[in-house]
């Protein structure tokens, strides 16, 4: 007879977390947007609730971090690339320069400023090597940005709106609980309805709030990796442009 009971009850739960009636999904949709609502506002929400939340926040704070720097990075090697060009072409101009004045000069000094000018424009040219690997790393910190970062903020939002979702039903429950009376059925069943509502709402977000996490941290790691190999990149390229143009001073 237990069993029946038992059978009985999680029947019960299935039919409430499956009622799809309008009044239903409308109740539902009035504490979700009330929720949003609160959050837009910024009004205290329950402490308890939040703080269960804390772990997720800290990993959406790293992502946005994540997604920021990566945008400033990209601003930012596009503006050095930009200034490399710039500085090349300025270089290249004052050796000809100097290289001009000295062919008319046949003192002394007039060798020195053929010698400085033959280094700036060979300076100049070992300069603009560096633009090979610079725009290799910005090739990869877009597709990283396009990807990575896109597919985690996808996965966030859905998290986000699971979140409004359980948050709303956790209100709709407080709401229902604050005028139950055991002994009338009705409202019994009407918490029982909620309950299974918010159980439903709490599954979905804590599959997504894992996602989340999950992925936050394989795009920090990812991050790390693609600046350690592409920064190596660089400076190596660097190194050999200033020792190639090192040796040409000395030579």
């Amino acid at each position: 007879m237990s069993g029946h009971k038992c059978s009985y009850s999680w029947d019960l739960q299935d039919r409430y977390a499956q009622d799809k009636s309008v009044v239903n999904k409308m109740q539902q949709k009035y504490w979700e947007t009330k929720q949003a609502f609160i959050k837009a506002t910024g009004k205290k929400e329950d402490e308890h609730v939040v703080a269960s939340d804390a772990d997720l926040d800290a990993k959406l704070e790293l992502f946005h971090s994540i997604q920021r720097t990566c945008l400033d990075l990209s601003k930012a090697i596009v503006l050095y690339q930009k200034r490399i060009c710039f500085l090349s072409q300025e270089e290249n101009e004052l050796g000809k320069f100097l290289r001009s004045q000295g062919f008319q000069d046949k003192t002394r000094a007039g060798k020195m400023m053929q010698a400085t000018g033959k280094a700036l424009c060979f300076s100049s040219q070992q300069r603009l090597a560096l633009r090979n690997p610079l725009c290799r790393f910005h090739q990869e910190v877009e597709t990283f940005r396009h990807r990575a970062i896109s597919d985690t903020w996808l996965t966030v939002n859905r998290m986000e709106q699971c979140r409004t979702e359980y948050r709303g039903a956790l209100l709709w429950m407080k709401d229902v609980s604050q005028e139950l009376d055991p002994d009338l059925y009705k409202q019994m069943e009407k918490f029982r309805k909620v309950q299974s509502q918010v159980r439903l709402a709490k599954k979905n977000f804590d599959k997504l709030k894992m996602d989340v996490c999950q992925k936050v941290d394989l795009l920090g790691a990812s991050r790390c990796n693609l600046l350690s190999h592409m920064l190596a990149t660089y400076q190596v390229t660097k190194l050999l442009t200033m020792t190639c143009c090192f040796i040409r001073i000395l030579g």
